[in-house]
């Protein structure tokens, strides 16, 4: 299964100099790095980033995460996934930008 994470352009900057990141500053502050699936990325976008240019969307395979993914519930019960440890660009399958068009985020395919 494939999660996504959103990432402003200097976070991805940072993640694509360095190899590895411990997030943006609500992941270090929470502990772990916030991903979505594909059906709770455009929500994600609209609640934490609504209005924000040049954000990056990276894909990953869950699986290949390994145990330091676990799924947890947040937002209405529904189950997140989080990673307790690096994100590591080595893991990102693909990323692409989402450019905001009207006031939302346009999401490239996602499969």
């Amino acid at each position: 299964m494939r999660i996504y994470k959103i990432l402003r352009a200097p976070e991805w900057e940072a993640l694509a100099a360095a190899g590895q990141t411990m997030g943006a500053p609500v992941d270090v502050a929470d502990g772990f790095i916030h991903f979505s699936t594909a059906a709770q990325a455009a929500e994600t976008a609209a609640r934490h980033f609504a209005g924000v240019e040049g954000l990056i969307l990276a894909a990953f395979e869950a699986d290949s995460l390994g145990p330091a993914l676990i799924w947890e519930p947040s937002r209405g019960g529904a189950l997140f996934p989080h990673l307790y440890g690096p994100l590591r660009l080595a893991d990102v399958i693909w990323h692409a930008p989402l450019p905001l068009v009207a006031g939302a985020h346009v999401f490239p395919e996602m499969g």
